[in-house]
């Protein structure tokens, strides 16, 4: 997946190849660096400190998702098209899994750390809803973010001990966490609506009942007298 000529991708190999076999907090800066046959230097230029190695990680295969997953047919909903590109991302995992595994082991104990990368996974699902068609503006979009992270979370946790090669415990908890999701959104847009209509007939009330007397009512003024 990564390219070996850059410094950078030179790094995240190396510290993926480290977590494979080693507990993460275990691994230091040096030894990644020299396992990526660079200096302490050279590593302080590209990153400031491991997890910053991590989000280059996911940003990694952020991209190579993108470039992977399809554009939808005619008949293919944003589920459909979600459903595929996190399963994609799965795949592009699988070879990594033995480090994942021990690197969530050891942000499973340090929920302060573990919190630092909230923001990224976010930034992860934004670019899968955007490749999905999804719409991501205002309060829904963002919903949908929130809403296919904590999705996302759940289904990865499950990836990570699924060692069937149809994955198909991944599979359905996924497909399951989409379905509740979109009923959720659903049920929230229709709750946001009744709320918006209620709030603009309010508003319109206050105003008429509020109107000082002989100021005229908004609307077409009366053709004058002649």
């Amino acid at each position: 997946m990564f390219e070996e000529f850059s410094r950078r991708n030179r790094a995240v190999i190396a510290a993926m190849s480290l977590a494979a076999t080693r507990d993460w907090g275990e691994i230091s800066l040096a030894d990644i660096a020299q396992e990526g046959n660079l200096s302490l230097a050279d590593l302080r230029r590209e990153f400031v400190c491991k997890n910053d190695l991590l989000r280059a990680f996911q940003a990694e295969v952020d991209a190579q998702v993108l470039a992977r997953v399809k554009p939808g047919g005619a008949e293919d909903t944003v589920r459909d098209q979600v459903f595929e590109a996190v399963m994609t991302r799965f795949d592009i995992l699988a070879p990594y899994k033995g480090a994942l595994k021990r690197i969530t082991q050891y942000l499973r104990c340090r929920p302060g750390e573990a919190s630092m990368f909230v923001c990224s996974r976010l930034i992860s699902q934004y670019w899968t809803l955007s490749s999905a068609g999804a719409k991501l503006e205002g309060p829904a979009g963002l919903a949908r973010v929130a809403g296919l992270s904590a999705v996302y979370g759940k289904a990865f946790s499950v990836w990570l001990e699924d060692d069937s090669a149809s994955l198909d415990k991944t599979m359905a908890t996924l497909d399951r966490g989409l379905k509740n999701g979109e009923r959720a959104l659903e049920n929230m847009e229709k709750v946001c609506g009744t709320v918006c209509g209620f709030l603009r007939e309010f508003k319109r009330s206050f105003r008429q009942k509020n109107r000082p007397d002989g100021e005229p009512s908004s609307g077409p003024a009366p053709a004058p007298s002649v």
